[in-house]
């Protein structure tokens, strides 16, 4: 991970501090959080690497579909379209992250596409894979984590840059998976971090529950996001190729001030409730201001079904495959279990996974020190709250496959 500057507090005055580092954010967190905004990178307990098992267990929950979309494509016209002897199918992963989850999914994806290509054309085709993400993504993790090249059967290459702007050439890609990613947004709405504005969050760092200003806000800036990925994949995609995504997102009755869905999920959700206590702890702490805590909001929106369908039919070129809503447990029964035996580990455990998602723009904002000192409250709010521990969280996905149609 590379932040766009060093920021560090290394002055005497705690609050001379905070002033710059809250100075920084304003120039990260409104117009720049692309240079920020990343899955904490590396291998070790924090990083997203060793802490994706909500998007592991969506990305299997998704599989079977997947499989089946890549099943029915047309390869015949993939080496129509190119020479046979030039032959070479491309795939991208947007949002790819770092870790297991991105490099099992190209693996899947170029094997599927391999054995059915060979049968339906009677050839083995040449395979591409792009991963792409923000400039700040941990890139040399991934690159690290890659089988040899004499063992896998496709060309790599990183793409460093937003998928909520072009990133390809026109009609350069086949199949184009983002998983676990349109969730996040491109920035935080201005009126969100503006003191003038009903939108103004003021005491929260996130939507779940916010009043509707505020939630109108993150919507537009929502569906401005998604018209924009879809209207630049509409570009890269070649006719007949295929769009799958996984985001979370919410089902379609459930209005968008309640991201979360049930009471027990939105407690359990690391957005939300614990969330917005860890952040009270550093003011009564005196380690922050009320300013400093008000200008950090989360750039997050989990969208219906509903608003997913509305951006696809208004951007036009793709046709709605298959389109689902689904919850997914927030852990395994069996760690469920045995959290509820050891608090200590389950907040250890729930702060990991906050670290890294969260962590790279938390520091962004407060600097390291003090950004380690709202993860310790965060790990402290979590392991105490014992009644927390006994509820069931679930997430919310919208998986949904799309075909490049001819126009």
């Amino acid at each position: 991970m590379e932040l766009s500057r060093p920021m560090t507090i290394s002055t005497t005055s705690p609050r001379e501090g905070l002033e710059t580092n809250y100075k920084e954010h304003k120039q990260t967190g409104a117009g720049g959080l692309h240079r920020v905004l990343c899955m904490q990178g590396g291998d070790d307990d924090g990083s997203y690497a060793k802490n994706s098992e909500a998007p592991a267990s969506a990305i299997t929950l998704s599989k079977p579909l997947l499989l089946t979309a890549i099943q029915s494509l047309n390869l015949k016209l993939f080496s129509r379209i190119e020479e046979e002897k030039d032959c070479c199918i491309r795939i991208a992963d947007l949002g790819c992250a770092t870790g297991y989850n991105t490099l099992a999914t190209i693996d899947m994806v170029v094997e599927c596409l391999r054995k059915q290509h060979i049968h339906e054309c009677g050839f083995e085709p040449e395979f591409e894979a792009f991963f792409s993400d923000l400039p700040s993504n941990d890139f040399n993790s991934l690159f690290r984590s890659l089988p040899a090249a004499t063992t896998r059967h496709y060309y790599a290459a990183g793409v460093p840059g937003s998928f909520y702007g072009r990133l390809f050439p026109k009609r350069k890609l086949h199949v184009v998976v983002s998983l676990s990613a349109l969730h996040w947004l491109s920035q935080i709405p201005d009126a969100v971090l503006d003191k003038r504005s009903a939108a103004w969050n003021k005491g929260r760092v996130w939507i779940d529950g916010a009043k509707k200003e505020v939630v109108e806000a993150y919507a537009k800036q929502s569906e401005e996001d998604l018209e924009n990925f879809l209207r630049c994949r509409k570009e890269e995609i070649v006719h007949g190729g295929m769009l799958f995504m996984l985001m979370g997102g919410r089902p379609g009755f459930q209005q968008p001030e309640n991201q979360l869905g049930d009471p027990d999920s939105s407690a359990k959700h690391p957005f939300a409730t614990s969330m917005d206590q860890a952040w009270q702890d550093l003011l009564k702490m005196g380690l922050i201001d009320e300013e400093t805590r008000d200008g950090f909001n989360i750039p997050a929106y989990m969208r219906s079904m509903e608003e997913v369908e509305v951006a696809i039919k208004r951007c036009g070129g793709f046709e709605i495959q298959k389109m689902e809503y689904h919850k997914i447990m927030e852990f395994s029964e069996e760690k469920h279990k045995e959290w509820i035996r050891d608090p200590v580990s389950y907040g250890r455990a729930k702060t990991n996974m906050v670290r890294a998602t969260l962590r790279p723009i938390v520091e962004a904002h407060l600097g390291p020190n003090i950004s380690e000192e709202l993860f310790k409250c965060f790990e402290k709010q979590v392991s105490s709250d014992i009644n927390l521990l006994h509820k069931t969280g679930y997430y919310g996905v919208i998986v949904a496959c799309l075909i490049r149609m001819w126009e």
